[in-house]
């Protein structure tokens, strides 16, 4: 008697996260009549208060799976769901996705009212999804960076509905024309608070700057000025004469005397020519 005293006043052993996440997916199960992993198309798994899932890799089929208004930190439980195509993972506490690029078949992501920052981490994961065209992500950490809805736009081109706004044409130019068109000036632009100008038409030339006249009497490194002259002989003789002076000097070998001519001639020998070329 004393023993059956002793067993009735233990305390119930607390289930942890995974076995609570463990009955609710069966209790699911049970409740949509499965039979058989392979016939789950679908879960919702949504307002469970569930911190942790287990790992969801036995539904090959999964399709639909619903877990918003939950707790959860992370999805490293939907490593091998490669069928999934909608995902909800809204309101929760989730500070990272690594795991997402492993769902290729994603049309519709919603990820908003959670607690993402690094801005790059999410877009990493995201890039190979080339089926996603829903995206949510607005009421996070990382919707605080400037050009938050423009670099989504520009690395997740694919994306058509971004935070429940369709993705415009203005705002594709205007993303090729800050992240693709001198982008390092458009970063420091932003950084001291000034306006960029967005609109960009490639079929336009590009601005350049007017060119300054200079001064009439200004010397160029070769010493010839610009000055126009009306006429063109008078331009060639002041230019001919501001050009630098080049004297080439050689002897005429013709004026000095073999050794045989020194001996025959009576007078003595000349002074040997100098001959000099001077170009201007």
């Amino acid at each position: 008697m004393s023993r059956a005293f002793q067993c009735s006043n233990k305390s119930p052993v607390p289930e942890t996260a995974l076995q609570k996440s463990l009955r609710v997916v069966e209790d699911q199960l049970k409740m949509c009549g499965y039979k058989r992993d392979v016939d789950v198309f679908e879960l919702f798994l949504s307002q469970k208060e569930l911190t942790d899932v287990i790992d969801l890799s036995r539904f090959k089929n999964l399709k639909y799976l619903w877990l918003h208004h939950n707790k959860l930190h992370g999805i490293a439980f939907l490593t091998r769901n490669h069928c999934l195509t909608e995902l909800y993972l809204n309101n929760n506490a989730i500070f990272e996705i690594v795991g997402l690029h492993y769902l290729p078949s994603l049309h519709i992501l919603l990820l908003h009212h959670n607690e993402l920052t690094k801005i790059d981490d999410t877009v990493k994961e995201l890039k190979g999804m080339l089926n996603l065209k829903t995206l949510s992500l607005h009421q996070n950490p990382l919707c605080q960076y400037n050009l938050y809805r423009l670099y989504i736009i520009y690395h997740l081109p694919g994306v058509e509905l971004l935070d429940q706004n369709q993705v415009t044409e203005k705002e594709r130019r205007s993303m090729i024309t800050i992240f693709n068109h001198k982008k390092a000036h458009i970063i420091q632009s932003i950084a001291f608070g000034g306006k960029v100008d967005t609109s960009w038409n490639p079929k336009l030339p590009l601005k350049q700057k007017p060119v300054q006249r200079l001064p009439s009497d200004f010397t160029f490194a070769d010493n010839v000025d610009k000055t126009m002259f009306d006429n063109l002989e008078d331009a060639v003789f002041v230019r001919s004469m501001k050009r630098s002076l080049m004297a080439l000097t050689t002897m005429n070998w013709d004026s000095v005397p073999m050794r045989e001519e020194k001996f025959l001639e009576e007078k003595g020998p000349e002074p040997p020519q100098l001959l000099t070329v001077t170009l201007r």
